[in-house]
């Protein structure tokens, strides 16, 4: 199996640094989001990853699937 797809690139992934930082952060300067150019790309993105994480998913259950198969 290889690498997990994430369904969260749109969020941002802050440290724990950052998380501390935050809280003298006054004015939102430590605000960063992961953008895209326009609404229609953001979606096609997020479109395309629903679509790697059902692959994921059927493939996933087809193992298991043969698995149980060749236990029975």
């Amino acid at each position: 199996m290889g690498k997990k797809v994430q369904s969260d690139f749109l969020f941002a992934q802050p440290s724990f640094a950052s998380g501390a930082a935050r809280v003298l952060d006054l004015f939102g300067t430590f605000d960063a989001y992961n953008i895209s150019d326009t609404t229609q790309e953001a979606d096609a993105k997020a479109l395309a990853v629903d679509w790697l994480i059902v692959g994921q998913e059927l493939s996933e259950a087809i193992e298991r699937q043969e698995e149980e198969l060749k236990v029975a």
